[in-house]
């Protein structure tokens, strides 16, 4: 995991700002669930196109948050990524074209295809039967026409979404974003989620916490509920 924290001077403004640190006191498991961002090969897996090698790291709190949710009436939702393509062409040229090299775009494109190997969620995670999975095809998964999950969570009673995943800074970030534009309740999981780097880390949290929503571990996740 990530070795580190946010910083006093956010702690400090975001005091100063509305009074309080977290947002919540309690979490109400009936209406929650883990989004479990992009825990795929594609970025779990050693040597993969994409490989974020911190995912690999919050494998064991996903496994532990998802548990203490399902065990309180929760809901486990799972969100792969995938893009339409053939050749190295894609559904997504915007990012395809302009931010993968040439040399791993064909790999990337292909790790990415619907049905792949790249598509399947780390084989560490615990996956149960009761858990939902949908796939995403832009970094948000609640962006317009990018996935269900918008209609999913309405349709189930969520209004409150632990953020876990990878990358905290790309999907995670950009998700949960939007989940707080769409009045969901917000938390960005410390612990559950990883980056390329601490400092991409960090600063995700600490925008989140700033703006989006709360920023809680594990522990105070499941004490809190």
């Amino acid at each position: 995991m990530h070795d580190t924290a946010i910083r006093q001077e956010i702690i400090d403004r975001v005091l100063a700002r509305r009074g309080r640190l977290h947002l919540f006191d309690r979490l109400d498991p009936a209406r929650t669930a883990v989004v479990v961002i992009d825990m795929q090969n594609t970025f779990c897996e050693p040597g993969a196109p994409a490989e974020v090698p911190l995912s690999r790291a919050i494998v064991a709190p996903i496994n532990r948050l998802n548990a203490g949710v399902r065990a309180r009436g929760g809901r486990v939702i799972w969100v792969t990524h995938a893009n339409m393509g053939a050749g190295t062409g894609s559904d997504w040229r915007g990012f395809f074209d302009n931010f993968v090299a040439d040399d791993v775009r064909a790999r990337t494109i292909a790790s990415l295809s619907p049905g792949g190997e790249g598509q399947k969620i780390w084989p560490e995670l615990d996956v149960h039967p009761d858990d939902v999975q949908i796939f995403k095809n832009r970094y948000s998964a609640l962006i317009a026409g990018s996935s269900n999950l918008e209609r999913l969570c309405r349709s189930l009673g969520i209004d409150t979404l632990l953020i876990t995943g990878t990358k905290t800074n790309v999907c995670c970030e950009s998700t949960a974003r939007d989940a707080m534009m769409l009045d969901f309740n917000v938390v960005m999981v410390s612990d559950g989620t990883a980056a390329l780097s601490d400092d991409e880390h960090r600063a995700s949290l600490e925008t989140i916490i700033q703006q989006f929503g709360d920023v809680l571990s594990v522990d105070e996740i499941l004490a809190r509920m």
